[in-house]
């Protein structure tokens, strides 16, 4: 672990991805700077005297800004976006941060990284940023998770574990994943801040655990203390969901996305790492499913009526 206290901009912390990298920035000593167009999100981070600064991705020159004095970048492009948008947002970003003479950025993916594009622009952006980080001269660490568990908190599966006993997931029940808690994503990203002799370094992670569906639901029953079966949900229903959620349109990217897996049975994506290497070299205590799903409990258990 380095000794110096390290002044990090971090992009997407008022979302459950980027947020753990704050508190885990914070717990070890350094000092974490909050970039985002809405500061009114960022309430909690500022009452524990995080710096927080407006600037919108779109705008290059904010970034620039922010990005003067810090040690290192803990970047993320967020998902629910314009997909036309996204590159030119990860190029701002990048480019900011080596005009502000940034020394290190630790990119986290938000998702798997495909050898080639895939023609879904919310997924082919990832290879374009890689290409352009790379390309950017910039001393940098890709940090690439799989599926996270949080994904399980949405309206397509929380309610349903509650109300009907049963993790409602869009992937066939006998596809298989470790699925990666994003608190332990934000730790490792910081073990990588911490380590900048790891620069140009990439690290696929994942959760510890790799279980189909149904073993996903024995997990939910052992820590609920009640049965919990596994139903596949329909790619499509889970974008209409989206579609609710960010309005019309917004589910379609990532339900062609989860419709690929359902398409192409035998040529699953690998949804787990070998994190005996990773931790290795990123040192982090990682969480089991059953441990999460403790954590979690209240948002997976029906609400009683008072009588």
């Amino acid at each position: 672990m380095t000794k110096n206290t390290l002044n990090v901009l971090v992009y997407g912390a008022t979302g459950s991805q980027s947020s753990p990298v704050v508190w885990h920035l914070l717990e070890r000593g350094h000092k974490p700077t909050v970039v985002t167009r809405n500061p009114e999100k960022a309430t909690a981070f500022q009452a524990k005297g995080v710096e927080v600064v407006v600037a919108d991705m779109a705008d290059r020159a904010s970034l620039v800004k922010a990005s003067m004095g810090k040690d290192a970048v803990s970047l993320l492009i967020p998902f629910f976006v314009n997909p036309m948008e996204a590159p030119t947002y990860a190029k701002n970003a990048i480019d900011a941060a080596k005009e502000a003479g940034v020394k290190l950025i630790v990119w986290n993916t938000s998702g798997l990284v495909p050898q080639e594009k895939t023609g879904n622009p919310g997924i082919d952006v990832r290879v374009d940023t890689f290409n352009y980080l790379r390309e950017s001269g910039i001393p940098h660490i890709v940090i690439e998770p799989g599926a996270y568990i949080e994904n399980l908190l949405g309206p397509w599966t929380a309610p349903f574990v509650a109300n009907e006993g049963n993790v409602t997931y869009p992937l066939p029940s006998n596809f298989r994943v470790a699925w990666t808690p994003s608190d332990d994503v934000g730790a490792l990203i910081v073990e990588a801040l911490e380590h900048p002799e790891l620069a140009n370094s990439y690290f696929k992670v994942s959760g510890i655990e790799l279980v189909t569906g149904d073993e996903l639901a024995e997990q939910f029953s052992q820590a609920l203390e009640r049965p919990i079966g596994y139903r596949a949900m329909k790619p499509q229903d889970f974008g209409a969901i989206l579609d609710t959620m960010f309005g019309a349109g917004a589910g379609a990217l990532a339900a062609q996305e989860y419709q690929r897996f359902w398409d192409n049975p035998n040529n699953q994506p690998i949804m787990h790492a070998d994190m005996s290497v990773v931790l290795q070299k990123l040192p982090v205590k990682m969480t089991t499913i059953k441990e999460w799903v403790i954590k979690y409990r209240d948002a997976f258990t029906a609400n009683v009526p008072v009588s």
